[in-house]
């Protein structure tokens, strides 16, 4: 009886752990491909004339902080693995 429940004890630990993981590797990812779209938005910004560099500079902006939001998110859910 005490190795059943030790099993399942380790079973739903492995289990939460996993999801942790699994949460942190979305999140680290979705932080890259904003990154990806700022630099995007910059190099657009670099080469387009004045009305649109603005579009563009805000665009950056807003990809950064969608890319910070993500980091720490991801910062959070890499804390929690192993707890």
């Amino acid at each position: 009886m005490n190795k059943l429940l030790i099993a399942l004890m380790m079973a739903g630990g492995l289990t939460a752990a996993h999801a942790q993981v699994g949460t942190a590797a979305k999140e680290t990812g979705k932080a890259v491909v904003e990154t990806t779209k700022q630099a995007t938005e910059n190099v657009k910004a670099a080469a387009a004339s004045e009305p649109k560099k603005t579009m563009h500079k805000a665009k950056a902006k807003v990809h950064d902080v969608k890319s910070d939001v993500h980091q720490e998110k991801a910062k959070a859910a890499a804390e929690k693995i192993g707890k």
